[in-house]
């Protein structure tokens, strides 16, 4: 399994700080604590450079009410880089399938073929109702399938022979999206209930989890490797995680303590309050890891739920609410864990993530390449 690692880093385009993530009307908002650093195009520029500096092979953009819009944060900075490449985040029911198609298409040409597409159902009702989309959890999906169908199929059209496709959300009538020179961008796609996990199957090139530890995946992964296979295809995989890589391990964890040191239990108990109306059954997984626990623990040791798996992040923000925490070494040898059950893909982020992309590049990124397990980064990796 040597060589197959691609490590991805993370723009923060809802601002950045030296404290983790949390808000009163939305769990993505950046906190004023330990200051703030607003997404401008010049800072951003910097994260970018920062992980095109280092091992990564890509950056994911985030998507929804509470950051900028990431097509066009990214378009912007693809004049700012050279060969990173941007994993865009979007939602399928907003947009038309035929228009993503283009879009992509057009980014492709754009940059050098400088595009991976992350598609983003929504688990949260109330940030879908804010773009008008009313639909149930399950039939989100299901026009996420159809959504990809369409995808696939007018970017494999031709003028010649184009694509048409009737399904119960889409109507579309001889469209094709000529991609010229480049594949249609790999489909990166989480969700962790039985209607996502149909749709991964179907549809997805990598399928992303939020990290929990290694051995609860390992099954996860046989389920879907043969559902996809099934159906005549394969599926690689994925998982979305914080990181703080430091020289040592104290160092690691006094880093971890001086976060917590910063929250609230206030903060917490309204974040709790937040996440439990949340339709997603992954993120019903991250908020698991507390249960039983209230407040805000005395040492980051305490929320230490594998060894140097650490789900400190979770008490204040949604999404992704782990990280890896130790001495370079350490993470890169939970890291190498994960790739041993299954994990190609690691999207990885910190606080603050400019000087986390130096820390963790120069160190557990420094040592992955050194014991071979790196893919090879390049423009068209």
């Amino acid at each position: 399994m040597s060589g197959n690692i691609h490590l991805h880093w993370y723009l923060p385009t809802n601002g950045d700080s030296r404290g983790l993530t949390g808000s009163g009307a939305d769990s993505h908002v950046v906190e004023f604590s330990g200051g703030f650093r607003a997404p401008t195009l010049a800072y951003l520029g910097e994260v970018a450079r920062a992980a095109e500096a280092q091992n990564f092979h890509a950056v994911l953009t985030p998507t929804g009410t509470w950051c900028e819009d990431a097509w066009i944060t990214t378009a912007a900075l693809s004049r700012e880089t050279k060969r990173l490449k941007f994993l865009v985040a979007f939602r399928p029911g907003l947009i038309s399938p035929t228009l993503v198609a283009h879009q992509a298409a057009t980014f492709q040409r754009m940059t050098g073929g400088r595009l991976l597409l992350n598609v983003v159902t929504g688990g949260d009702r109330f940030e879908q109702a804010r773009f008008g989309d009313h639909l149930d959890h399950d039939t989100r999906y299901e026009r996420t399938e159809e959504f990809l169908s369409v995808v696939r199929g007018v970017t494999s059209a031709s003028a010649d022979q184009p694509f048409s496709f009737k399904g119960k959300h889409y109507d579309i009538r001889e469209a094709s999206i000529d991609t010229g020179p480049y594949d249609l961008p790999e489909i990166f796609f989480g969700g962790a209930s039985a209607a996502a996990q149909e749709v991964a199957a179907g549809q997805a090139d990598v399928y992303l989890v939020w990290g929990r530890p290694p051995a609860l995946e390992a099954d996860n992964i046989a389920r879907l490797k043969a559902r996809a296979a099934a159906r005549g295809r394969s599926l690689r995989f994925g998982v979305r995680l914080h990181v703080i890589s430091r020289d040592t391990e104290d160092e690691a964890w006094a880093t971890a303590d001086k976060l917590l040191a910063w929250l609230s239990p206030e903060r917490v108990r309204k974040n709790r309050e937040l996440l439990a109306k949340s339709e997603s059954v992954a993120q019903s997984q991250m908020s698991a890891l507390h249960v039983g626990r209230e407040g805000v623990p005395a040492s980051a040791r305490e929320l230490e739920i594998h060894p140097g798996l650490w789900s400190g992040y979770g008490l204040v923000r949604g999404g992704a609410g782990t990280a890896l925490v130790g001495s370079h070494a350490q993470v890169a040898d939970l890291i190498e864990a994960y790739h041993r059950v299954g994990f190609d893909h690691f999207i990885l982020s910190g606080q603050p993530h400019l000087e986390e992309a130096w820390h963790f590049g120069e160190g557990a990124a420094a040592l992955l390449k050194a014991r071979g397990l790196l893919a090879p980064v390049s423009a068209q990796s």
